[in-house]
């Protein structure tokens, strides 16, 4: 840390550093900073770290049962994440080895009005967001029947040139046809990125595939491409005790060298002859060599405001996801109906996106639950809300009360799992709320953003160094692309 001269006259610190928000980006771009020698100091506005590394304890009567309430899982392929895990001392494991469901509308409703049942299948597990890589293999026919598979063999015979990637939708139906899309596809994507795939682009939300389409001809050939340059395993791993681990394992590292502020944000970023300045909304001053913007893609658009031009970089609001985590005392959960869980196409009787039978997928939170509250408790996850179909799906409104969710979630269970479950079943509950989630990855999000970010990078070039962005927003959905970006960004700073 170094001083220099305050508006009054006395000296005033300049900080090695100032992390702008205290989620799994900025925790990582502050630790990757404590192991260069700096020192940061991280605001996070909430009185929480870890953003969508959340949890909660759901232990009924005072029994502890900590699981997650946000992302519960990372990409394997990421050498980056195993890496950071391994220098953080955590344990990562891979899930129980239990197959995914999916659940889409069956037939059409019995009455006006009425949604249809659905029908539950095992998805198939050689797939990359629901795309199949063997079109005739059992479980991808099961899911598609056998007109689906004739269709989607077709794939291996037209032309390069009949395809139409402007979409993940649009890329899928005119290779391998519209049941390859509403059953597989539109399920798992929409479960992932919580939005139509008819609005995500493909670079976004499957890093590789256009490039292994255009060297294979087949998008289901590309699958295959992909998959097998896949680690061996599953293709997540999660940690004991569940992914909020990494949140306390970062704030532990970085506060080891440096700071966290939370209950504090940021109001304003400007610069100071060689100094960045950052009004907090305390009413305090910071100032400090290097800042990195680690908040929501709003956030940050309107901290830029005085710096580049941001007329053309408005984001579209994010969905508003609501999660339900149900413990139940239900004995014919036991032999897990549905695998680790079930992703939901929407138009069916169920309301939620997708569920996840969370002790059967993690065998360490079974082997606490067996522990605790014995072997016929069951934590199952239930998540809400669909891009494009409402601020919390269909039949939801994202600002009903807890006890709504939770009796939806309940009517759910019963459909998904197959299995009578009733409120009298519920040991305990909680609801997590995350209002303006993440803007969907469509190709104009990414325009606007890579437009940002460029002009930011000439802003360093133009003689304001010191200033990097980050987050999901722009780096891309999930863990194995923000903890990268993230230390990119933190390491993009002249560290001198």
């Amino acid at each position: 840390m170094t001083t220099s001269p305050s508006h009054d006259g006395t000296p005033s610190p300049v900080l090695d550093a100032v992390v702008v928000g205290g989620g799994i980006a900025g925790l990582v771009a502050a630790q990757t900073l404590v192991t260069e020698g700096l020192s940061p100091v991280v605001l996070e506005a909430s009185e929480v770290c870890g953003g969508y590394l959340a949890r909660a304890d759901v232990g009924p009567n005072g029994t502890p049962v900590v699981v997650d309430s946000g992302a519960e899982s990372y990409a394997s392929r990421s050498q980056t994440i195993a890496a950071l895990v391994a220098e953080l001392g955590l344990e990562a494991v891979e899930p129980s080895g239990l197959s995914a469901w999916g659940y889409v509308p069956e037939g059409t409703g019995r009455a006006p009005g009425r949604r249809p049942r659905g029908r539950a299948f095992p998805l198939p597990k050689a797939g990359v967001l629901g795309i199949p890589g063997h079109v005739w293999a059992s479980d991808t026919r099961r899911a598609i029947g056998v007109v689906g598979a004739l269709r989607a063999s077709l794939d291996r015979v037209l032309p390069a040139s009949r395809v139409d990637a402007s979409t993940l939708a649009s890329l899928v139906e005119s290779r391998l046809g519209r049941r390859v899309l509403d059953r597989l596809v539109t399920p798992v994507a929409g479960g992932v990125h919580s939005t139509d795939p008819a609005l995500l682009s493909v670079d976004a939300v499957a890093p590789g595939l256009l490039t292994a389409y255009e060297r294979t001809g087949s998008l289901a050939a590309a699958v295959r491409s992909l998959r097998a340059h896949a680690p061996a395993g599953s293709a997540v791993r999660g940690l004991v005790g569940g992914m909020n681990q990494l949140v306390a394992a970062l704030e532990t590292a970085v506060e080891a060298g440096g700071s966290i502020r939370r209950g504090t944000g940021a109001r304003q970023l400007r610069r100071t002859g060689d100094v960045w300045e950052v009004q907090l909304t305390t009413g305090e001053t910071l100032r400090t060599a290097r800042i990195v913007l680690a908040v929501g893609g709003h956030t940050a658009v309107a901290l830029l405001g005085d710096l580049v031009d941001t007329a053309g970089a408005a984001l579209v609001r994010g969905t508003d996801i609501r999660l339900v985590t149900l413990v139940l005392r239900a004995p014919a959960l036991g032999d897990a109906p549905r695998g680790t869980g079930v992703l939901v196409a929407p138009g069916s009787d169920v309301v939620a996106k997708g569920s996840t039978h969370a002790s059967a997928k993690w065998p360490w939170l079974r082997q606490r639950l067996d522990a605790t509250l014995g072997p016929d408790a069951h934590v199952v996850r239930l998540s809400y809300g669909r891009g494009g179909a409402g601020p919390a799906g269909a039949d939801l409104d994202a600002a009903a009360p807890d006890e709504t969710f939770v009796a939806q979630a309940v009517l759910d269970v019963q459909a998904l799992y197959g299995v009578p479950v009733t409120p009298g079943d519920v040991l305990s509950s909680t609801v997590t709320r995350w209002d303006d989630a993440l803007s969907p990855p469509t190709p104009e999000h990414r325009a606007r953003t890579s437009r940002l970010v460029s002009d930011v990078a000439a802003l360093r070039a133009d003689g304001a160094p010191g200033l990097s962005v980050t987050g999901a927003w722009v780096a891309g959905t999930g863990l194995a692309a923000v903890v990268p970006h993230a230390q990119a960004a933190a390491r993009s700073l002249d560290l001198s």
